[in-house]
């Protein structure tokens, strides 16, 4: 029986360290940090299971870290979740955590999301997804099709992808809400063709 060899692909050279693509992973493993409507999970492990062709499955539920609200921006650090996330992951897969709480990383004002490729987690917030945070009415549908966005682009992160310059890819930079709801949910043919 011949051994199938695994040769890495270089994808991106970010901040100094060349990143490497694996296989795709065999399960994604979605964690509530906080209160998340059921609706928005149910939505994300059939939205993911499409659009990345694996194994979805839900975890449950974690507190929100210890520590990592900041009282004088009144948000959360994304970086703390990362790390409470981490025993979630498995062996040969992603974790991807949600919460309704606002985060931020320093030096900018507010993050949807953040992922970390070397611990394979990822973490996105609902907070500025909801229509409501804007004072609009509450729209449950627009909300579950930005998370689905927002969890498909870190978790292409995780996967080795960088930001991507098309508008319409889901690997464009959300500046604004503005620019997540032009995107996506899918990948540009140049992105879908770098996924391992």
């Amino acid at each position: 029986m011949a051994r199938r060899r695994t040769i890495p692909i270089i994808l991106a050279f970010l901040g100094g360290q060349v990143m490497f693509a694996e296989a795709a992973p065999r399960r994604i493993i979605l964690v509530s940090c906080g209160m998340v409507p059921p609706a928005v999970l149910g939505c994300l492990q059939e939205g993911l299971t499409k659009e990345l062709g694996a194994e979805v499955s839900q975890a449950g539920a974690m507190p929100l870290p210890a520590g990592a609200y900041d009282p004088r921006r009144r948000q959360y650090r994304a970086e703390a979740f990362l790390t409470s996330l981490t025993p979630y992951r498995p062996v040969k897969g992603l974790v991807l955590g949600l919460t309704p709480v606002d985060l931020f990383v320093p030096h900018l004002n507010f993050v949807f999301g953040l992922a970390d490729f070397r611990q394979k987690c990822a973490i996105i917030s609902l907070a500025r997804l909801q229509p409501e945070f804007y004072g609009q009415p509450g729209n449950p549908r627009l909300l579950e099709e930005r998370a689905l966005k927002e969890a498909i682009h870190e978790l292409g992160h995780l996967l080795g992808l960088g930001h991507c310059p098309v508008p319409a890819c889901i690997m464009f930079f959300s500046n604004s809400l503005a620019d997540t709801d032009r995107k996506g949910p899918g990948f540009c043919p140049e992105c879908r063709r770098r996924l391992p």
